[in-house]
């Protein structure tokens, strides 16, 4: 009974979905498109640049110090560019929906980057997958779903994939 009264109206107001361009965060947005049709909700999409995965691959370069900065920031615009590739996906999606999204592209560390947009943002559920993409572009997901699953202070939906 609790449950339902919880869904309508006065329930969530504002749902993250932290998305990495997989396929497995689209089927965490579709979960949070339901719900914000129940509930009236908000979402917010955030795409974190993990500025240690980027400082891993600039010093993977073999290039010497000095160089390096440039390098950085041009590691920094490739993933950027990623991120706005995976928001305007997401976008569509929500607006095949008739919802509209709040994104956001943060750098740093993604499970401090996510619990951090949570306080700021008066999120109320986090909806995300259970794993990111692999090899490099696996920076989202994965040990950070388990990471944030801990540490969240709000109801973590967590999708698995097929």
């Amino acid at each position: 009974m609790g449950w339902r009264k919880h869904m309508t109206g006065s329930g969530y107001r504002n749902i993250l979905v932290p998305t990495d361009g997989s396929d497995l965060a689209l089927e965490a947005l579709s979960e949070a498109l339901t719900l914000a049709e129940l509930s009236g909700a908000r979402i917010h999409v955030l795409y974190v640049v993990d500025d240690a995965k980027v400082a891993e691959l600039a010093s993977g370069t073999g290039i010497d110090d000095v160089s390096i900065d440039g390098d950085v920031d041009s590691v920094f615009e490739r993933f950027e560019a990623i991120g706005e590739h995976a928001l305007d996906d997401l976008r569509e999606v929500a607006a095949d929906r008739g919802l509209t999204l709040t994104t956001a592209i943060r750098k740093g560390l993604p499970e401090e980057e996510i619990l951090a947009y949570v306080d700021e943002n008066e999120i109320d559920l986090l909806v995300m997958g259970t794993h990111g993409r692999r090899g490099i572009q696996r920076y989202i997901l994965g040990s950070t779903t388990e990471d944030v699953l801990r540490r969240a202070s709000v109801p973590v939906l967590a999708v698995h994939g097929e």
